[in-house]
């Protein structure tokens, strides 16, 4: 169970989440393990029903925002899967000295495993208007750009900010909610 005071309650209401690897560390500078995290993302938007609004992955955490018809079941059980194949892909090429952090990072209360590769919660907050909708996607969006990693946010090849301008991005976005409201 979960130990946040951070809880979904609309469910099918877009929600702005945050998932953040422990201790902050840069696994997802590795384009093998951000490609286990977008084809997960893959996965939840077709078997799921997520509907993702935009996204960023950056180097040791990711921003979405996203609706389903059980969001806080799903995002559980995509951090669960993604930390599994995570670790599976950093035992497999035996990178002990990353997996050694994960351990020592692991929160005592956490016996089923010997990593940690998640920080608890998503610290979902529902998106409940159109002006924090945009703000939301703009503060995605432009995550890259603040960090100094490229000059315009739709060179962040791991960001919706593609889709949004009219190129085709690595996952399927719905851009055009403004039409619905």
């Amino acid at each position: 169970m979960t130990r946040t005071r951070y809880k979904i309650y609309n469910q099918q209401q877009p929600h702005f989440l945050t998932m953040t690897v422990v201790a902050w560390m840069p696994l997802f500078t590795n384009p093998e393990i951000v490609s286990l995290l977008v084809e997960s993302l893959r996965f939840v938007q077709k078997e799921r029903q997520v509907i993702l609004y935009a996204y960023v992955i950056m180097e040791h955490h990711l921003h979405l925002i996203a609706s389903a018809p059980e969001l806080g079941k799903t995002m559980k059980e995509f951090k669960s899967f993604t930390a599994r194949k995570v670790i599976d892909y950093l035992e497999g090429r035996n990178s002990m000295p990353l997996l050694e952090k994960l351990r020592q990072a692991k929160l005592h209360h956490k016996k089923e495993s010997d990593y940690q590769l998640w920080q608890e919660g998503s610290h979902p907050e529902e998106i409940y208007s159109e002006k924090m909708l945009i703000q939301k996607i703009e503060y995605i969006h432009n995550n890259p750009v603040r960090r100094g990693y490229v000059d315009e946010a739709k060179h962040w090849r791991y960001s919706s900010a593609r889709n949004y301008e009219g190129f085709e991005g690595l996952l399927e976005v719905k851009t055009d909610w403004r039409n619905e409201r």
